[in-house]
C-alpha cells in the first residue's frame, strides 16, 4: 500500500515537472519573441527614418551647392564647398563617435531587454 501510494506521488511529481519545464521553455520562448521583434521593428524604424532624412540631406546639398556655385560663378567650386563642409563633419563625428553612437544604442537596447 504504502509503495502505491509513494508510486502515484512521483508520477504525479514528475507530471508536474514536466509541465513546469514546458511552460518555462514557452514562456521563455515567448519573451525571446518580444525582444527580437521589438528590436527588429526599432531597427526597421531607425532605417526608415534615417532613408527619410538622407534623401532630404541629399536635395538640400544639391541645392546648397547650386547656390553656393551661383555665388562663385563656378558650380565645380559650389560642389567641391559642400563635399570640404561633408568631409569635415565626417571628421568632427569621427572624433566623437562613441559618445554619439555607441551610448544611446547601448541605453536604448539595455531599456529593451532589461526593463520588460
Amino acid at each position: 500500500m504504502a509503495f502505491d501510494e509513494l508510486k502515484e506521488h512521483t508520477e504525479n511529481i514528475q507530471e508536474q515537472t514536466k509541465d513546469y519545464i514546458e511552460k518555462n521553455l514557452s514562456y521563455y520562448k515567448l519573451l525571446a519573441f518580444k525582444m527580437a521583434m521589438k528590436s527588429t521593428t526599432m531597427i526597421f524604424k531607425f532605417t526608415l527614418i534615417l532613408l527619410c532624412i538622407c534623401m532630404v540631406l541629399l536635395f538640400c546639398s544639391i541645392a546648397l551647392a547650386f547656390a553656393i556655385g551661383n555665388y562663385f560663378g563656378s558650380y565645380t567650386l559650389g560642389f567641391l564647398s559642400v563635399g570640404l563642409i561633408y568631409v569635415i563633419l565626417t571628421a568632427l563625428l569621427f572624433l566623437v563617435r562613441d559618445k554619439i553612437v555607441e551610448g544611446p544604442i547601448l541605453e536604448k537596447f539595455s531599456e529593451i531587454f532589461f526593463n520588460d
